[in-house]
């Protein structure tokens, strides 16, 4: 393949940033240019829940000069995300159509999950420094101006990720309305953090060894690489090096840090708030080292693009991550995993046989995995009840690397598994045509996987589906007796034939 420009553009809570990436041949992505400039969105958003006529001024000049820089490079391709500072805003689609209207530039709004997914990916493109770390017990600190996410890894697996407000502008508002005290604020925001942090350690560290903290942030990390000389696999501290940075931004003045570390002077208390982060999680965890790539959103969105034109393909497989949270979602829940697992499968096996039929991609092909994961997650709450409380449960968790849609698309499916499927979009949320569509079929597969199983004994073990003549032939070969399951298809059959004009037929091939 020939060279490609990209630039990937993050209109965070307290800077706007541009990076400007060439890829050139298989795994070769390569930064070639970066500008920031700061502006401090997160206060208003905050405060007030908009962004000030002032501030939104300079948001569109300077994203305005990104588009003249992008025109300078040629770049062929772009993507501008907005975090929690513009998320949050009670104008929101205004915010997105002012900017698109003033510059050109169309800004993309990505909800925790997915940011903090593409900030995962961030951390990713560091290739073989990323892999070797996670190989042992690690979590990763995400540190922005709204909020943390915590997310935790096992012998390579993402097992759980939870987000906390307890971000860096968010902290710097309550020090400044309760008018905290350069003496009281490491106090204050330990409290703060603790008083979050307590119910967390009970429910997710438990005895659990964590033995490397990995840190992305936009306040220490860029600091600690330049350190470094810019390499960001020798930015590791153990918990004693750490604790001497940590003692230099306790005990010496603003000016001096500022000349020492070389960034604006405005920007210490946000390094110290971050520091302190990480100290109260560090301790809290028992980390051993802590870890700084330096990485930032724009490296994710860069990394994400690498995957779409298949530079990075098989570096790691995010979406089993996606799938492990899952699993300890509904372990949560005490959902019978051998029961998820059977699910799975034959969901997958009868969606890969009805490709041609039903349309759908990857994508799709994760939510109705991940709703025949957490399909009984409601019947820790009610047994009766078991769809919507599934519904409520699913919409009120946060599954990283989702949208917004994807989680109602997921939830719903749950829900009409257990329930009469609703008909009228209006009813149902606030899905759109196709995503009501993609709800309806993944609704009539899971139903069908559902009847394969009805009896919970995982009867079906290798289980065949072959479409051919309007018929889906569900062949399996047991000597177990599945007359339960036979009848249940037989009643439940008319939803999947209507959703799909193809009839479902099981049969058995009994083994002597």
């Amino acid at each position: 393949m020939g060279i490609r420009t990209f630039a990937a553009i993050d209109v965070g809570s307290y800077e706007l940033t541009l990076k400007i990436f060439e890829f050139s041949g298989k795994h070769n992505m390569r930064e070639i240019d970066c500008v920031s400039k700061r502006l401090d969105l997160g206060s208003d958003t905050y405060a007030t829940g908009k962004i000030g006529n002032e501030k939104m001024d300079e948001l569109c000049r300077t994203l305005k000069d990104f588009s003249d820089i992008m025109k300078a490079y040629k770049v062929e391709n772009y993507r501008a995300y907005g975090t929690s500072a513009i998320r949050e805003t009670e104008n929101t689609t205004i915010v997105q159509d002012r900017i698109a209207q003033r510059t050109g530039i169309k800004v993309e709004i990505l909800n925790n999950s997915e940011q903090r997914f593409m900030d995962y990916k961030s951390v990713a493109s560091k290739g073989e420094s990323f892999r070797k770390i996670i190989e042992e017990k690690t979590a990763i600190l995400d540190i922005g101006g709204g909020s943390i996410q915590l997310s935790l890894f096992d012998n390579d697996t993402l097992v759980s990720t939870q987000n906390v407000r307890l971000g860096v502008l968010r902290i710097q508002d309550y020090l400044n309305r309760f008018d905290v005290k350069g003496s009281q604020m490491e106090e204050v925001i330990y409290e703060m953090a603790m008083a979050r942090l307590d119910t967390y350690e009970k429910l997710y560290l438990k005895d659990r060894g964590i033995q490397n903290l990995i840190i992305v942030d936009d306040y220490l990390s860029p600091w600690a690489v330049k350190k470094n000389g810019g390499d960001s696999a020798r930015a590791v501290l153990d918990a004693e090096s750490f604790g001497k940075v940590f003692e230099v931004l306790r005990s010496q003045n603003p000016v001096k840090i500022a000349t020492a570390m070389d960034i604006p002077q405005e920007r210490i208390p946000l390094v110290f708030i971050s520091a302190v982060l990480i100290k109260c999680i560090a301790e809290l965890m028992g980390v051993k080292r802590i870890w700084t790539p330096g990485v930032t959103l724009c490296d994710g969105i860069a990394y994400e693009y690498a995957e779409k034109i298949r530079m990075f393909r098989g570096e790691h497989d995010f979406e089993e991550d996606i799938i492990a949270c899952a699993f300890n979602i509904s372990k949560r829940y005490m959902v019978s995993r051998k029961r998820s697992e059977t699910l799975d499968n034959i969901t997958t096996t009868i969606f890969d046989s009805l490709r041609r039929v039903h349309g759908l991609g990857k994508r799709e092909r994760l939510c109705l995995r991940l709703a025949a994961i957490l399909h009984d997650c409601g019947k820790y709450i009610s047994l009766v009840d078991t769809g919507e409380t599934s519904y409520q449960i699913i919409m009120a968790t946060e599954i990283i690397g989702l949208s917004q849609q994807e989680r109602e698309i997921v939830a719903n499916v749950v829900r009409f598994n257990h329930s009469r499927f609703v008909y009228d979009v209006q009813r149902i949320g606030s899905l759109e045509r196709e995503a009501f569509l993609v709800v309806a079929k993944l609704t009539a597969i899971l139903r069908l996987a559902s009847c394969l199983d009805r009896s919970h004994k995982q009867k079906l073990k290798g289980l065949r589906a072959t479409f051919k003549d309007s018929q889906l032939i569900l062949t399996v070969d047991t000597q177990a007796d599945i007359v339960l399951e036979k009848g249940f298809v037989e009643a439940n059959a008319e939803f999947f034939e209507e959703v799909f004009s193809v009839e479902p037929v099981l049969k058995q091939r009994k083994i002597f």
